[in-house]
């Protein structure tokens, strides 16, 4: 490894504080991942790191590794995802690009060494063996139980799509350029060893993939070698690369990936205009027409006065505003997110138990799998639609198509499906009752805040249809 300077040296004494730190703590810790909510299941993947400390300390800040020196959680690791299971998986049929990328670093530059077609187990170990390429395998939780049931808690906890992809790389070879990401990252080691090198971003908190040059990102900032059951965190725009030392005959790691353009600027972009069309209704200053020409000007600094005082009537309204909509990433995330871990022996979802009365107790089940927006009646073409309730779930969400893209992507299924949204519309007099449901409380439909019993019951029978409720 490459002498550190005295700024290296100091990052490195801080991290090997952070490994002594998690030793210590590691006797206190749960050996594997605890399943019982989302909280737990993060609590345990960064353990013993708190959360709380986390978020304080390294969320979108800097990167985080814990060495644990744990067999029982090696062990756990090494089961999500080994390189023999790629044998069974070719045989249900992968692809080139879609599920499977060969790579290798060369010169500082990344050589995509894929085939056409469908992906041939033999060709790809000699690939593997011969000309010492990665293996970059896409979306593994679309095949593996154990990252599905990882996964799916995970987009919970966020609320925010997780993503992963699994890398094998040979001995002494490297398959990815230094590079950042616009994702947070958490990396598992699951077999072998990796060797990491990590410099100062030259974007903090990047909205893009980009690959760097040597001679641009400096020296590391973070030197170190992950072993089975290590954790690696570092933040988007965080430049990176990885190679298997000599010795090792190959590594595994997984690359589970979070909050891609999740941010501020991504959430105004989606709920200002509706905003916007709220305030419009009761404010002329919004209906008044722009000055004549405007479009036509190359020079509107007037105009920019003017539409900066409209700007800060909007920050005052906002202020006072109980309902924001940002509908359209709500939908996203719901429509393309996970569907619920019932286990692998379960069967689909239906809705079950008696049917919800008058006098019937009913609970919403499954809050972090559905959503409840107003939105313009979308099934109605006036030119003025009146605003309906949408209930947005992911419970028939397909996990096979999970992170793989719409129709129109070059990561589209062999059978071009994408994912759909499943959800129910209501009139906006439903809007107060579904609020009671979605308390989480247990209610009696006959208490529900709508004007007759009928509406009452229609709410909660068509609810329990979707397996939104349970009924007692």
């Amino acid at each position: 490894m490459p002498k550190k300077g005295g700024r290296q040296a100091e990052m490195g004494k801080e991290m090997q504080v952070q490994c002594k730190r998690a030793k210590v703590e590691a006797a206190c810790s749960p050996p594997v991942m605890s399943f019982e909510s989302p909280d737990s299941l993060f609590g345990s993947l960064i353990s013993p790191i708190k959360p709380e400390v986390f978020f304080r300390e390294y969320w979108e800040q800097k990167p985080l590794l814990v060495q644990r020196n744990d067999l029982l959680l090696a062990a756990y690791y090494q089961s999500l995802f080994q390189l023999p299971d790629l044998k069974e998986l070719c045989s249900q049929g992968l692809y080139y690009g879609r599920d499977i990328n060969i790579c290798r670093c060369v010169n500082g530059k990344k050589k995509v060494l894929n085939k056409e077609g469908k992906v041939n187990y033999m060709q790809l170990k000699k690939d593997f063996d011969q000309k010492k390429a990665t293996i970059q395998f896409h979306q593994p939780q679309r095949f593996k139980e154990e990252l599905w049931k990882i996964q799916e808690k995970l987009e919970c906890y966020f609320g925010s799509l997780v993503g992963s992809n699994v890398y094998i790389t040979p001995q002494g070879s490297q398959g990815l350029p230094p590079h950042y990401d616009d994702v947070e990252v958490f990396i598992l080691q699951l077999e072998g060893e990796k060797h990491w090198r990590l410099y100062k971003p030259t974007v903090h908190l990047a909205r893009e993939y980009n690959v760097e040059s040597e001679d641009r990102i400096g020296n590391p900032t973070h030197e170190f070698v992950l072993k089975p059951g290590d954790l690696l965190y570092f933040p988007r725009g965080t430049i990176h690369q990885a190679d298997t030392p000599p010795g090792i005959s190959y590594s595994t790691h997984v690359t589970i990936s979070t909050y891609q353009n999740n941010s501020w600027g991504d959430f105004l972009l989606d709920a200002i205009p509706g905003l916007v069309f709220d305030t419009a209704k009761d404010d002329v200053a919004l209906r008044t027409g722009i000055p004549r020409q405007l479009l036509m000007q190359v020079d509107i600094a007037d105009s920019t006065k003017k539409l900066s005082s409209i700007l800060r009537m909007l920050a005052d309204r906002l202020e006072n505003t109980k309902e924001l909509r940002s509908s359209d990433m709500k939908k996203d995330f719901i429509m393309n997110r996970l569907p619920p871990y019932l286990g692998c022996d379960s069967d689909p979802l239906t809705p079950g138990g008696k049917l919800p009365k008058l006098d019937s107790q009913i609970r919403l089940q499954f809050r972090d799998h559905a959503i409840v927006t107003v939105e313009p009646d979308q099934e109605n073409s006036d030119e003025v639609r009146k605003e309906m309730v949408y209930v947005y779930h992911s419970l028939k969400n397909r996990r096979e198509t999970h992170m793989m893209g719409t129709e129109d992507d070059d990561t589209t299924s062999e059978e071009g499906v994408s994912q759909q949204t499943h959800g129910l519309r209501f009139p906006l007099s439903y809007l107060d009752a579904l609020k009671q449901i979605w308390s989480g409380s247990t209610v009696y439909v006959k208490e529900l805040k709508l004007t007759s019993d009928a509406e009452k019951e229609n709410l909660a029978l068509s609810l329990w249809t979707e397996c939104l409720i349970e009924v007692f």
